[in-house]
């Protein structure tokens, strides 16, 4: 599957083609005869090249998000440094108008708290209060909202560079016994990257994303990690 961001480029016409807002609406809709909003068959398919003919076109992919260029495929001459050129000077507010482009934050490896200070404490607090009325139809309803806003390559592509930014070593340590808190705190952090609303606030949680702390909860404890190995800054038992 494509991820968000897809172009095409014809190396011979010097054109750069992907799906502009427009189309990604139509395709998220359901009410266009494609189905995926970062296809490069169907992006170059759009643009009149058809069968043999995209076999001329070079394909690549951006995240805007993580700025990582991928070339997927040259099949003409290289024009590889134009197009991600291209890539990283596009307002991306004019393909995805809900997606927030910010930096993903890695709690574990960007922030380094020294203290949990009082504020962290009821950050935690609330986080427990907010998860205690959160049911796995509200987690699916945040999902749903981000692949009805966006669609499935862009929900993919945020989801994914969310999930690698949370170093192995909190899933290593803490996995078997509270994953789905863990995956919670993603989910939370992932709602912040669409401009949507959502039925809960989880303002609380993104504080404590932001300032370095991934919090787990085994049904009894709950626990902020931080640091490169996920060490145990803090506990409170409800």
């Amino acid at each position: 599957m494509c991820n968000f961001f897809s172009v095409v480029s014809d190396p011979k016409t010097r054109g750069i083609m992907y799906f502009r807002a427009a189309i990604r609406k139509d395709i998220i809709a359901g009410e266009s005869k494609y189905t995926d909003t970062d296809s490069h068959t169907s992006i170059a398919d759009f643009f009149g090249y058809k069968g043999k003919d995209e076999d001329q076109l070079n394909k690549y992919e951006y995240n805007p998000l993580t700025e990582e260029f991928t070339v997927d495929q040259i099949n003409g001459k290289d024009d590889s440094k134009r197009v991600e050129k291209f890539c990283r000077g596009l307002d991306y507010k004019t393909i995805v108008p809900e997606l927030m482009i910010k930096p993903i934050v890695n709690p574990l490896t960007d922030r380094f708290p020294k203290t949990v200070t009082k504020k962290d404490k009821q950050r935690l607090a609330e986080w427990n209060s907010v998860r205690n009325s959160v049911d796995n139809s509200v987690w699916d309803s945040v999902e749903n909202s981000v692949e009805n806003s966006v669609g499935n390559s862009v929900r993919n592509s945020v989801r994914n560079s969310v999930r690698n930014s949370v170093d192995n070593s909190v899933w290593n340590s803490v996995w078997n016994s509270v994953g789905n808190s863990v995956r919670n705190s993603v989910w939370a952090y992932v709602s912040s990257f669409i401009d949507t609303k959502y039925e809960y606030d989880f303002t609380c949680l993104l504080e404590l994303w932001e300032r370095g702390y991934v919090p787990s909860f085994d049904g009894e404890v709950w626990r902020l990690h931080k640091g490169l190995k996920a060490e145990i800054a803090y506990t409170w038992k409800p």
